[in-house]
C-alpha cells in the first residue's frame, strides 16, 4: 500500500482521487517518507519469511523475492503493470494462491487438495476488491493512462466481472464442503455481499462506489474467517 501510495503520487495518478484520502496526492506525507516507509516495510515482511525460510524450506525465499517484486511492480518501476491490465492477475496469484498454500506448507510442510480450491476463493475475492476500487476509478484513470482491466473491459462489463468474482468465491466455499463439510460456514459471507453487490449492479459511480468497495473488504474478512474456522472443525 506504501508503495502504491508513493508510486501513483509520483505520477500524478491519484491528483483527481475520489476514493480513501492517499498520503502523497493529498500532502500529507512527503513522497520520501512514504517510500522509506514502503521500504521499511519491505524490510520487516523480508526478515520474518527467512526466518519462515530457514525453519522450512530455503525455495520460498525466493516465494519472498518475487512477492516483493510484485508489490514494488504494481504502480512501481518504468513498466508497472498494474497500468497494463495485470493487476487481478498478479492479487489472484499473490493475495490468494500463494498467500494461502505458503501459509499451509508453512504450517504443515504440506499442501492438501482442498487447499488450492481455498486459495482460489481467497484469490477471487481479493480481485473483486481491486476491481470495484478501479471501477470507481474508470474515468480518473482513463485520464492519467492507466489501462486497468476495469478501463479496459468498460463500465459494464466491470459490473459483470465483479459479480462473477464474488459468485466464484462462494461457489469454492461450496467445493471446499465435498471434503471438509464444515467449510459452508464460509457462507455466512453472503449476506455481507449482497449490499455492495447491489450497489454495483445499480450503477452507482464515482465516491457512491466508496461504500462497495468498504462492504466488499467487509465480505472478504467474514468468509476468511468463517472459512478458516469451517476448515478447522
Amino acid at each position: 500500500n506504501y508503495a502504491n501510495d508513493y508510486s501513483d503520487g509520483v505520477r500524478g495518478t491519484d491528483d483527481s482521487r475520489v476514493g480513501p484520502m492517499r498520503l502523497v496526492a493529498t500532502g500529507t506525507a512527503t513522497a520520501g517518507a512514504v517510500k522509506r516507509a514502503a521500504m521499511l516495510s519491505f524490510a520487516l515482511a523480508a526478515v520474518a519469511g527467512l526466518t519462515l525460510a530457514l525453519t522450512t524450506s530455503w525455495w520460498l525465499i525466493a516465494v519472498g523475492v518475487a512477492a516483493i517484486l510484485a508489490a514494488w511492480g504494481y504502480t512501481g518501476g518504468p513498466r508497472p503493470y498494474g497500468y497494463l491490465g495485470l493487476g487481478e492477475l498478479f492479487v489472484f496469484v499473490f493475495f490468494g494462491l500463494v498467500a494461502t498454500v505458503g501459509t499451509t506448507y508453512v504450517a504443515i510442510e504440506a499442501v492438501p487438495g482442498v487447499t488450492w480450491v481455498a486459495a482460489t476463493g481467497v484469490g477471487l475475492i481479493a480481485c473483486a476488491l481491486l476491481v470495484v476500487n478501479n471501477l470507481r476509478d474508470i474515468p480518473t484513470d482513463t485520464v492519467a493512462g492507466k489501462r486497468t482491466l476495469a478501463v479496459r473491459f468498460g463500465d459494464r462489463r466491470t459490473r459483470s466481472f465483479y459479480v462473477a468474482l464474488v459468485a466464484g468465491t462462494f461457489v469454492c466455499v461450496v467445493l471446499c464442503a465435498i471434503e471438509r463439510p464444515w467449510a459452508l460456514l464460509g457462507l455466512l459471507g453472503i449476506p455481507a455481499a449482497v449490499a455492495p453487490v447491489r450497489r454495483v449492479l445499480g450503477g452507482a459511480t464515482g465516491p457512491a462506489l466508496v461504500p462497495a468497495l468498504v462492504a466488499t473488504g467487509q465480505t472478504q474478512l467474514v468468509f476468511g474467517l468463517a472459512t478458516a474456522v469451517g476448515l478447522t472443525l
